[in-house]
């Protein structure tokens, strides 16, 4: 068993969905995220207030929430923000227990990604935060290419380091380390996880992994060995990062990470029919 914590699973459909070029009819995306609500995930990354013109497939995602039902759910959503106007808007929404912003510590990609530099980023998440405290949410921050940098910005640990210090002393308390367009190693995972939990044990200190099928169990053991108790994916290892404009690496799929969890003597209490249907389901999503 893994550290006597409980894991947690967070199920990504939003992050599946957002590359997906034909527009998924809001009725069926809603559809869908109804049964996972009813696998018994800790979270659901269900959808993300960001610029239609950025984000087109996701620009449903208000009218998505109002079709969903939380009533038979232990689930929580989150949803991502990239800027005060997504997270004024998010604040709206009482079901949403997550904000999600993606920090990262490429100059490059941040302006790619959020068409901001690191310090306005910063600045935001600053000033998220304080909107999380006063609508009773709490911010996720995403550390973007937490396991390496190919676009030629400086990358090494006491970078990734002093950036985790530095938003842990800005009030984060939930960081997910992101491997944008799956560069990690597992060997790059156990030399930086580790003394990342170590150092800052008061953080919940999570991956949110991309990988081609042959490599993702060996990142997900490399994860767990490592002491990660939360884990992001996506039912069949859909979707990746847009904004990266390379061939897109999937995320960890979902079916992998609960097949190695259980092999490892983990209690997941999931509802393998509701999986089964979610599944089922996926196939008018992912054509």
């Amino acid at each position: 068993m893994n550290q006597q914590k409980s894991i947690k699973l967070v199920e990504c459909p939003r992050d599946a969905m957002q590359g997906i070029h034909h527009f998924i009819d809001t009725d069926l995306k809603a559809e869908y995220i109804n049964l996972l609500l009813q696998v018994g995930f800790d979270t659901i990354d269900f959808g993300s207030f960001v610029s239609p013109k950025a984000i087109p497939q996701l620009r449903d995602t208000a009218e998505v929430l109002s079709k969903l039902d939380l009533s038979q759910s232990k689930s929580k959503l989150l949803a991502i923000v990239a800027n005060l106007r997504g997270v004024e808007e998010a604040v709206k929404h009482e079901e949403i227990s997550y904000l999600g912003f993606p920090f990262s510590i490429s100059e490059t990609f941040q302006m790619r990604n959020t068409n901001s530099s690191i310090a306005a980023s910063l600045d935001t998440v600053k000033q998220m935060l304080g909107f999380c405290d006063q609508h009773n949410k709490t911010a996720v921050v995403y550390l973007s290419m937490g396991f390496g940098n190919p676009y030629g910005d400086e990358w090494n640990e006491e970078i990734v380091e002093k950036w985790t210090d530095i938003l842990v002393n800005n009030g984060v308390r939930i960081l997910s380390l992101s491997d944008t367009i799956g560069v990690s190693s597992p060997e790059r995972i156990k030399t930086i996880l580790p003394g990342l939990t170590a150092k800052f044990p008061q953080v919940e200190i999570g991956v949110h992994l991309h990988s081609t099928p042959e490599t993702r169990i060996e990142k997900i053991a490399a994860a767990y060995e490592s002491g990660c108790f939360r884990f992001d994916s996506a039912l069949k290892g859909f979707g990746g990062c847009p904004m990266a404009a390379d061939d897109l690496t999937g995320n960890l799929a979902t079916e992998d990470l609960i097949w190695f969890l259980e092999s490892k003597g983990e209690k997941l209490n999931l509802d393998m029919e509701k999986w089964k249907a979610a599944v089922q389901l996926s196939s008018k999503i992912f054509l």
